[in-house]
């Protein structure tokens, strides 16, 4: 079966450039009948927070995903030391001891050689009595992975052939001293044990797919398939920055925006797949492939997501809208069908609603005074239906003379006060005659 997770560190809030690949996974994991996983990566304890925690889970909730399970790294740390001591008995993860000065110093000596500032390895010369001299000075040791320093290859279902060259690389760091896991060692034993057929993420993770797959082929697990999207920017080209809220999920559903409209921008934006009003997440799902995701840049625009949010509301059946109505007080067909057309965000309703039911101040200008009393005198009888509205005004033209926006104009900022808004054939069954000679008069 196919399994997907999302795997994000409760570090800070979700914004749109982190809800993309957990869109992307739960697009992939829908069209394939396949499993969900939300897996929180929090083995950094200092930063991690339950609050962060319970926060993502929210924020996809909102956009509609409920994932089929949940795990905690944090309560799985058994796993991790037993892939770990796996490692060492087969001599692929070493201690090291050197402190980050000493191997920064290292670094710029490499530069100034001319060489590739990559680790020296000098760990594995050390000898037992080396060891025990550094630890008795209270240096505790850091795990270091030891990489075959041979190309690695795998087919990115995205980005196609891919060849990552473990010899340019540092053997990476598993363990710190303290004993708590990094990311990669503790992901790729979840993987395994998860039964994840499919990592889809970032491209800027493509580096470390090399490391990993060298760490599933120690563990004896099944390598998965890699999919690495490219990544969504701001209009200014930068990467978001979830400590600093920028585009949080969470401000954007306090601004009022669709959840839908917020999906469809984190997730379609850099696809050849329209980006458009759908019905659902799943009518998305059932479109979206992985080949339609592009290799070049993925660009949001505020105002793109502004203009959709109002096409979605535009669009938006009566059925879908009631119960948000209905908390509203305002659980209308009509009302809702004379003005979506009219709305940016959902709570706009509640404004052009106060046409009918608020108090309105009629705009009528001097010269059209007596086309005004005119028009209030052949109102037609009831009932109205949205037939009304051209019964009249043809009446009103054939009487007149006047048309177009000489005919229209007046008569709107009369029902209304505004220049803009519904059409007023589907407002006027809504006014009612007796609401409409109180304006016209």
């Amino acid at each position: 079966m196919t399994t997907v997770r999302y795997a994000p560190s409760p570090t800070g809030r979700l914004h749109l450039g982190n809800a993309r690949p957990a869109l992307l996974n739960w697009f992939f994991a829908r069209s394939h009948s396949g499993t969900y996983i939300l897996r929180m990566d929090d083995t950094d304890t200092a930063r991690s927070t339950r609050e962060f925690a319970d926060g993502i889970e929210r924020d996809l909730a909102w956009l509609g995903i409920v994932p089929d399970a949940l795990v905690r790294q944090s309560e799985r740390t058994a796993l991790y030391e037993t892939a770990k001591l796996k490692l060492i008995e087969s001599g692929r993860l070493y201690p090291a001891y050197e402190t980050e000065d000493e191997l920064d110093r290292r670094r710029k000596r490499a530069r100034a050689m001319g060489k590739p500032p990559i680790y020296d390895r000098a760990a594995l010369r050390l000898t037992a009595e080396d060891r025990a001299r550094l630890e008795g000075e209270g240096r505790k040791p850091h795990w270091r992975f030891k990489l075959d320093g041979k190309p690695v290859h795998f087919t990115d279902l995205i980005k196609g052939e891919q060849t990552v060259n473990t010899a340019s690389m540092s053997d990476p760091v598993l363990v710190r001293e303290d004993g708590s896991f990094l990311y990669t060692l503790p992901s790729v034993v979840d993987d395994i044990d998860l039964g994840i057929t499919h990592v889809i993420r970032g491209e800027d993770h493509v580096s470390n797919t090399g490391t990993q797959i060298e760490i599933f082929e120690a563990l004896g697990g099944k390598v998965p398939f890699f999919a690495h999207h490219n990544l969504l920017t701001d209009a200014e080209g930068q990467g978001f920055s979830k400590r600093l809220g920028s585009l949080s999920l969470s401000d954007l559903r306090e601004q009022g925006y669709e959840s839908l409209a917020v999906a469809e921008m984190a997730a379609l934006t850099g696809t050849s797949l329209p980006i458009e009003p759908y019905e659902s997440l799943d009518a998305i799902a059932s479109r979206l492939e992985l080949s339609m995701i592009s290799h070049g840049s993925a660009r949001f625009d505020p105002a793109e997501l502004d203009s959709l949010n109002a096409r979605i509301l535009h669009a938006m059946p009566y059925e879908l809208a009631r119960p948000r109505l209905e908390e509203l007080g305002l659980a209308s067909e009509p009302l809702w069908l004379a003005n979506r057309q009219n709305l940016n965000r959902f709570s706009d309703i509640q404004e052009w609603s106060k046409l009918i039911s608020g108090p309105v101040v009629p705009i009528i200008e001097p010269e059209d005074r007596e086309f005004i009393d005119l028009a209030r005198d052949m109102l037609p009888a009831e009932p109205w239906d949205e037939a009304t509205w051209i019964l009249w005004t043809n009446a009103l033209k054939e009487r007149t003379g006047r048309k177009g926006k000489s005919l229209f104009l007046p008569l709107r900022m009369a029902l209304t006060g505004r220049h803009d808004g519904p059409e007023l054939k589907a407002l006027l069954p809504l006014l009612g005659r007796r609401v409409c000679q109180d304006r016209l008069s």
